[in-house]
């Protein structure tokens, strides 16, 4: 059994407490008090505890109840530069300009408010699982990703904020450590995804399982929209530690892919494999499901955590979310490297 890592109950002027009903991650509170200025004001004595408390946790760290970054959103790219060199200014990064804040475009808003519009996944057939549970667990739950993993070199680091979140019960976020999954990896598959390397492409490809079911003709690509390479195992650029590296239907390359050198398709082998080890990575006793309150902020690191959104009333619900991205340290196999996603001129 994988042993649980969590960060020194405190260090720099922080208090860090398992994170209730989880198998990994980190509640993390200053000591000073509660709210945004406490949490600034021991970050900025100690900038290093907050990231080595989430590596120490295996890649994920929750903050509660800083209500201010609403109406301060500066603050929320000040504490993502905590975790990396640089924050990502979403209008380089081809999404639709009514996600990018318009005062800070380091934050991307994910909300089904109007203009940016974005309806939730659809809920799992059947809803619960057979003990009443919300399902975690590929394939009854799907959408698991890395965020941008069709991008090299990937993104390091998300922070994601709850403005407005739905109700309790709806609209979670569920998070898997690829840490303890690759570590639990039964040795066939252990030996099946030493140097394996995945294919990932992003949605609107025509390359995705469902295109590919649906008999969609993949378009044809720019150079940045290209499908790119990524190893299955990832190896953390600070902690050293082995994690898993994957998504399923929705980031995978279902032409050439999922895997280099396997049979490709959706019913192929690298299609069984890919799903193999999806289930066993999403097993519940590697994920967690966050219940969001307004002022939450989860961070997790792309580099060895997967995650994915769940169902909620779009009809009934406003939901407003800001995320923001930390690039800069992907390790050394992305050393030097351009980035695939920016346009070039010729």
């Amino acid at each position: 059994m994988t042993q649980l890592r969590r960060p020194p109950a405190r260090a720099g002027g922080f208090c860090f407490d398992p994170l209730p009903g989880s198998p990994f991650g980190t509640l993390a509170r200053a000591e000073s008090g509660a709210g945004l200025a406490a949490v600034m004001a021991a970050a900025e004595r100690s900038p290093d505890v907050l990231p080595a408390a989430m590596d120490a946790a295996d890649g994920l760290l929750v903050l509660r109840g800083l209500l201010e970054i609403a109406s301060a959103p500066r603050r929320l790219v000040e504490l993502s530069r905590l975790f990396g060199p640089e924050v990502e200014d979403y209008r380089l990064a081809l999404v639709p300009a009514s996600m990018v804040h318009p005062e800070v475009p380091e934050i991307l808003i994910v909300s089904n408010v109007a203009p940016v519009s974005r309806q939730p996944p659809a809920r799992p057939v059947p809803p619960l699982t057979a003990d009443g549970r919300l399902p975690t667990q590929f394939p009854h739950r799907r959408g698991w990703h890395s965020d941008q993993s069709y991008r090299r070199p990937p993104p390091d680091v998300s922070l994601f904020y709850a403005m407005q979140p739905t109700p309790q019960g709806q609209g979670q976020t569920l998070y898997a450590n690829g840490i303890a999954a690759y570590e639990a990896l039964p040795p066939e598959l252990a030996r099946q995804v030493e140097g394996l390397v995945g294919l990932h492409t992003r949605s609107g490809t025509g390359r995705t399982e469902q295109a590919v079911r649906a008999g969609e003709t993949p378009r044809p690509l720019a150079p940045h929209e290209r499908p790119q390479r990524q190893p299955v195992v990832r190896v953390h650029p600070v902690t050293g530690r082995r994690a898993l590296f994957l998504c399923e239907a929705g980031q995978m390359d279902w032409v050439d892919g999922p895997f280099v050198g396997m049979e490709p398709g959706p019913d192929g082998a690298g299609a069984e494999l890919l799903y193999a080890l999806m289930r066993h990575a999403t097993d519940p006793r590697f994920t967690y499901t966050h219940e969001w309150e307004r002022g939450d902020l989860v961070i997790y690191d792309n580099r060895t955590v997967l995650h994915t959104a769940t169902w909620f009333d779009a009809t009934a619900h406003e939901r407003v979310m800001w995320r923001t991205t930390v690039m800069g340290n992907p390790g050394p196999e992305y050393a030097g490297e351009a980035r695939s996603w920016l346009v070039r001129s010729s």
